[in-house]
């Protein structure tokens, strides 16, 4: 049996499992990851990406934030894959009971996912700093330069910046998920970004798959670890599983 249909095998012995996903889940879609060697981390800005992406760097340089975030996080027409969308299908089966995501485009649900967890926000909510107004995503990427709430206060994304924290609620719900699935898929993630990476040591159950091109620091963790593509992995469960 080789490890896809391990994992398929897994799949359908499980009652609940939940999806940890990361950039790489994305990336089939043509977005950008950040830490490959394509990635946003190793193109060339006047500032690092981290820089640009935190807190002190929204406030102090505002402009600036928003030329990089328009240009790097517009999804624009981007859609999403056969990962999400086989994601869906286990969810509508009643097999999946969560994703949680570390992404911030929003793929999950346009796919037709339901409990999906963001850890770090998505550029579908935008609010103002000042009166709290939301705003959707065509609002801030049509903008010219910083875009200005009606109020006249500065609108911010939802999206946790370096600096920030975490929403507690999201982090106690998918603690909560991660430690009473019997099932765990990590997917397209190199489990360096903390404290989300963490979570993981909370699994209990059965089985711990990791889904990823690259090696972790946590294959040694898993029961079954696949370096390969996600579009190829859930290419295989659409057809054994889905169809």
């Amino acid at each position: 049996m080789n490890k896809i249909d391990k994992l398929i095998d897994y799949i359908k012995k499980s009652n609940k499992i939940v999806f940890f996903g990361g950039a790489g889940v994305s990336t089939e879609s043509g977005l950008k990851d950040f830490r490959s060697k394509d990635g946003l981390y190793n193109e060339k800005y006047d500032y690092p990406p981290e820089e640009i992406l935190s807190h002190h760097f929204f406030i102090d340089n505002t402009s600036e934030f928003y030329k990089f975030y328009k240009d790097k996080l517009d999804v624009g027409k981007l859609t999403y894959n056969i990962t999400h969308e086989v994601l869906a299908s286990l969810e509508k089966q009643g097999k999946l009971s969560s994703i949680i995501t570390q992404n911030i485009d929003g793929f999950h649900q346009l796919a037709g996912s339901k409990n999906v967890l963001e850890l770090h926000g998505s550029i579908h909510r935008n609010y103002c700093m000042e009166c709290g107004k939301f705003y959707d995503k065509d609002y801030v990427f049509n903008s010219k330069d910083i875009p200005i709430c009606s109020c006249g206060g500065i609108i911010k994304p939802d999206v946790v910046l370096y600096e920030e924290g975490l929403n507690s609620d999201t982090i106690h719900k998918a603690i909560k998920e991660i430690s009473t699935c019997d099932l765990l898929i990590i997917g397209g993630t190199s489990l360096n970004v903390y404290p989300a990476a963490s979570f993981i040591r909370y699994f209990k159950g059965k089985y711990m798959v990791l889904i990823n091109k690259d090696s972790t620091n946590y294959d040694d963790m898993c029961d079954l670890v696949i370096h390969d593509s996600l579009g190829k992995v859930f290419n295989k469960i659409k057809k054994d599983i889905i169809d």
